[in-house]
């Protein structure tokens, strides 16, 4: 389980997020979602342990990131595209990963068949879609069998294929009982991938709640956010 506790965050004087408090529980997909600037980021940066909050605590069951024994078995993450040095082919960054992971290259392997671009390993990341860029960094949060995985706008940019593609491979993952957190403020697809929703509006949460109790009255998921934030999204 993913837990969010009173999470406050001040740079000088202004409040990036305040009191930030949910959770993101195991064989469910949790999208986070919220207007661009609204704090989606910076919150799961202090989840990962890339930033400090001023106040409150973000856990991995139960646990800092900077306290897990061995992080990338705990949570996977992808938060700006694949991290790959465009130089390297898919296949080699791969590898210098599960090196540092103590992962072995069977697993990378494994994870290029899994993700869908075992043809590709091979190839320079220069010469990547940005769907293919994606699939490479999701295989890198994969390759330690992590627990969890923790997604910052996987589908921004991605043409209607890679939007369905992204769908089911998270649904998967929740249905295999990984713990799925994604942030996102695209509207169409999402309310086909998560089981939960938080909304967050100026580094505040507005709604928490099952993916039907955020709907609510509403005719769908974009109407509600909508009515939440001002900001009607994109499809």
């Amino acid at each position: 389980m993913l837990t969010f506790e009173h999470v406050t965050k001040r740079r000088g004087s202004r409040d990036i997020l305040t009191d930030i408090t949910f959770h993101a529980r195991p064989g469910r997909v949790t999208g986070f979602l919220g207007p661009n600037g609204a704090g989606k980021s910076s919150t799961l940066r202090i989840l990962l342990g890339l930033d400090r909050p001023t106040s409150g605590q973000a856990l991995v069951d139960g646990r800092r990131f900077a306290s897990l024994r061995d992080p990338l078995r705990s949570i996977g993450a992808v938060l700006d595209g694949s991290g790959a040095h465009r130089s390297r082919t898919g296949r080699a960054h791969l590898r210098w990963v599960a090196r540092s992971a103590g992962v072995s290259n069977a697993r990378v392997e494994e994870v290029l068949e899994l993700v869908g671009i075992a043809d590709a390993g091979n190839k320079r990341v220069s010469t990547y879609s940005l769907g293919m860029g994606r699939r490479l960094g999701l295989a890198a949060a994969l390759l330690a069998d992590p627990q969890a995985l923790v997604l910052d706008e996987p589908v921004n940019g991605l043409d209607p294929e890679g939007i369905r593609w992204i769908r089911l491979f998270l649904r998967e993952q929740a249905e295999a009982g990984r713990t799925v957190l994604l942030s996102s403020h695209l509207m169409g697809e999402l309310a086909e991938t998560v089981d939960d929703v938080v909304v967050i509006v100026g580094g505040r949460i507005v709604a928490d709640g099952t993916l039907a109790e955020v709907t609510g009255d509403h005719k769908n998921l974009e109407d509600a956010f909508f009515a939440l934030t001002g900001d009607r999204g994109m499809r």
